[in-house]
């Protein structure tokens, strides 16, 4: 077995270009064409090679390391979401040279005081942020101190100005609305969140715009729209409520606990409700769940290359504001008789 280290230069022969070419796929891919970029990124990964990550940090002043908070889990059905993305963002990180490091804290007063020490201590050079919301004090430290950072979530106030990568709720439930409309359902209820939510509030505007197009009045909206905590016994609950006061042929849910809870309640009715969750996890396609898949890896790439924009100066080209289209995953559960 061949135990030679790859150097720089073992990767620049490889690929049939200069050693400075592979340092700039390396430090500053944006001054590389796309198809050297391939070309080099094969032969590292045929070579093994990895940067002496002490030798950059001296070069560059960089640690090369991201830190992003791991949130306290509530749901393990929905949980798998923020996991799909770390994880999409982890292997896109280390494709470009960077680690993710991982740190808890219960609440964002908390995390804050996790950026000020962990910007002392381990010299991070940058932070993703997830689950934005309203007055979201975290944003506004990093950019108060000067920190290079990226949300995945939009900012929900008008006044926040930063790089951001979300997806478009809103569009996720129309489709929905519009697959159940071509499946033949009219009445078509709504299991969301309670009021306070900004996602929350974003994938039941999308339900609602498409009803009102659809010909429904305000009244039979307000009886077809649930609005209960997540969870799959909350939904159970809710669908039960809202089939006894409406009488729907078809529900869209905020997420896959609150459509898990429809569905069970369906099947042990024996009833033909057609139901649709949302965020596409791994408990929908198990259970035969259509639902609403979001496009992580490429929320995580396109996050990773606004917060490299940052570091490396780069950004003016590229939109700071990137809102992704989901799409619909067709299962049985939709598919009613």
């Amino acid at each position: 077995m061949d135990t030679t280290r790859a150097t720089l230069e073992s990767v620049a022969a490889r690929a049939g270009v200069s050693r400075q070419t592979v340092s700039n796929v390396l430090n500053s891919p944006h001054l590389v064409r796309p198809e050297t970029t391939d070309r080099v990124r094969a032969a590292i990964d045929a070579l093994g090679y990895r940067p002496s990550s002490a030798a950059r940090q001296l070069r560059t002043g960089r640690s090369r390391v991201v830190g992003l908070r791991l949130e306290p889990v509530h749901d393990g059905i929905n949980g798998a979401v923020l996991d799909r993305f770390l994880h999409a963002l982890t292997e896109s990180a280390q494709a470009r040279g960077y680690r993710v490091m991982l740190f808890t804290a219960p609440d964002d007063e908390r995390e804050i005081a996790q950026y000020r020490e962990l910007l002392d201590t381990a010299d991070l050079d940058a932070f993703v942020l997830t689950s934005t919301h309203r007055h979201d004090t975290r944003a506004a430290w990093l950019a108060e101190h000067d920190v290079p950072f990226v949300t995945f979530g939009r900012p929900w106030e008008q006044a926040d100005d930063h790089p951001w990568v979300d997806v478009d709720g809103a569009a996720g439930t129309r489709a929905a609305v519009e697959h159940l409309r071509r499946l033949g359902h009219e009445r078509i209820a709504y299991l969301g969140w309670p009021d306070g939510s900004d996602v929350g509030e974003d994938r039941a505007a999308g339900w609602a715009s498409a009803m009102v197009e659809a010909g429904h009045d305000g009244a039979l909206l307000r009886r077809l729209h649930a609005r209960v905590p997540d969870g799959v016994a909350a939904g159970a609950q809710a669908v039960e409520r809202v089939l006894a006061d409406a009488a729907p042929t078809a529900v869209v849910c905020a997420s896959d606990s609150l459509a898990l809870g429809a569905l069970t309640v369906a099947r042990t009715r024996g009833s033909a409700l057609a139901v649709v969750g949302f965020d596409d996890t791994p408990v929908a396609a198990a259970v035969g769940l259509t639902s609403v898949a979001q496009p992580l890896t490429e929320a995580a790439h396109r996050a990773l290359d606004l917060l490299l924009d940052q570091l490396d100066g780069t950004g003016g080209a590229r939109s700071r504001e990137v809102l992704l289209a989901p799409h619909l995953v067709e299962r049985a559960s939709s598919r009613t008789p």
